[in-house]
């Protein structure tokens, strides 16, 4: 699918903005489900550059923008896009994207130092911001380089989104949970993270648990689905939910067990 995007957007834009913003895109990504959230900012930093780069390219009657590796004077080129003509350029180009990505900025440069001790993970709560933001500004290029709606382009997102799981190492097809001391319900919930968007079928979850979980796992799913609303199943395929996600890192199931 990243081949599939990355060719998509490469028909309008140019091939070099297009290798940068989604390698940074992936990066942050990653960055954010392994942990590493001020890298994960910093990676959000360099695709608003990207993405900045490509609003300016689009704008810009001989296809131009600042060169790759010279400084950016966002300030001016949001302020540039925003004074552009109604009519001249959708409102995502000349507005919503550019103050979309003003906050990635802000939260890079400006909220790094004092925070206050209201009991958040500040670079937590940030770094989940910055990735929103970045899966939104992609699902806005997709939608207007691909022509799809909205709802298609945001499902063209989360489809690249591989949860970066420390306790699954995957060997070809089989991914393996590194934790044996995980109950089989936060084992199934660890799996369905890992899974995503894809999420995962009855044959596929008895496959990869372990043999003593096998005897309940209908059981065990029923429960997640109906008793905690932590898993949904659409007749087929079972999907972690968001409050599934959000016990998997409030717990921190994904990290792997230190010996």
């Amino acid at each position: 699918m990243l081949a599939t995007i990355a060719s998509c957007l490469k028909a309008r834009v140019d091939h070099r903005l297009v290798d940068e913003l989604l390698e940074a895109y992936q990066e942050a990504k990653r960055n954010y489900y392994l942990g590493g959230l001020r890298l994960s900012e910093v990676e959000g930093g360099r695709f608003s550059e990207a993405a900045l780069r490509i609003l300016q390219e689009q704008t810009s009657s001989q296809r131009t923008f600042t060169p790759l590796g010279r400084q950016l004077d966002t300030d001016t080129i949001i302020r540039t896009l925003a004074q552009l003509p109604v009519g001249s350029h959708s409102d995502s180009t000349r507005l919503h994207i550019p103050r979309a990505l003003r906050v990635i900025y802000d939260i890079r440069n400006n909220r790094d130092a004092a925070h206050l001790g209201d009991g958040i993970d500040p670079n937590r709560q940030d770094a989940t911001l910055v990735v929103s933001v970045l899966d939104w500004v992609l699902a806005e290029f997709i939608r207007m380089f691909h022509n799809v709606s909205a709802d298609q382009a945001q499902q063209i997102v989360g489809t690249l989104v591989t949860r970066r799981v420390p306790v699954v190492q995957v060997f070809g097809d089989f991914p393996r949970v590194l934790n044996t001391s995980l109950r089989a319900g936060d084992y199934m919930l660890v799996l369905l993270y890992h899974r995503g968007e894809r999420g995962a079928n009855l044959q596929d979850l008895s496959t990869w648990v372990r043999p003593t979980m096998r005897r309940n796992l209908r059981k065990t799913l029923e429960r997640l689905v109906d008793g905690e609303a932590y898993v949904h199943f659409d007749g087929q395929l079972y999907f972690i939910t968001e409050l599934g996600m959000r016990v998997v890192e409030q717990r921190r199931l994904f990290d792997v067990p230190v010996p």
